[in-house]
């Protein structure tokens, strides 16, 4: 199911002012992740800050979910050249990920078909795996998309519809 190469891969590839709290590049208070391709994953690096703490000097356990969500979504745009939609993942937090420490989220597609992609994350702080989920998304075709997000789309996400 690979799809034409993308080399964008960050928010900017949706347009201006698009929303997305972990990849928007204009968010004023998200991630704003970028990616880059090594082999079959894609990766990306952070250094999570105060702002992101939940007990005192450790990263919440909701904003670790939110780096890994983004992530297996930016390796379903990677391989299959559309946008999924998340309906459900697992998720095990192996231990703490650390306030001022840098972490590495990796992710690829495991298995997919015209509708259903599933992709594998893992983050890694320290050489060690903190992180380690299966995500599974769902390509929608533009009414859909439009369905769900109770309007349209934006005209720059139309292409990457099923």
């Amino acid at each position: 199911m690979t799809a034409e190469r993308i080399e964008v891969l960050d928010g900017r590839l949706f347009g201006e002012g698009q929303p997305c709290f972990g990849c928007s590049p204009t968010h004023p208070h998200g991630f704003r992740l970028k990616y880059e391709r090594e082999g079959d994953e894609v990766v990306t690096r952070l250094v999570p800050g105060p702002l992101h703490q939940g007990p005192v000097g450790i990263m919440h356990g909701g904003l670790v979910s939110t780096v890994a969500d983004e992530t297996a979504a930016w390796a379903v745009i990677a391989e299959t050249g559309k946008f999924g939609f998340t309906t459900s993942f697992q998720a095990r937090l192996h231990k703490a990920i650390r306030i001022g420490v840098e972490v590495e989220a990796r992710a690829k597609v495991v298995s997919a078909n015209r509708r259903v992609v599933k992709s594998t994350v893992v983050l890694r702080q320290g050489g060690e795996d903190c992180f380690s989920g299966d995500f599974v998304f769902v390509l929608l075709d533009k009414a859909s998309a439009e369905k769900l997000m109770g309007g349209p789309i934006p005209e720059a996400w139309e292409r990457f519809c099923r």
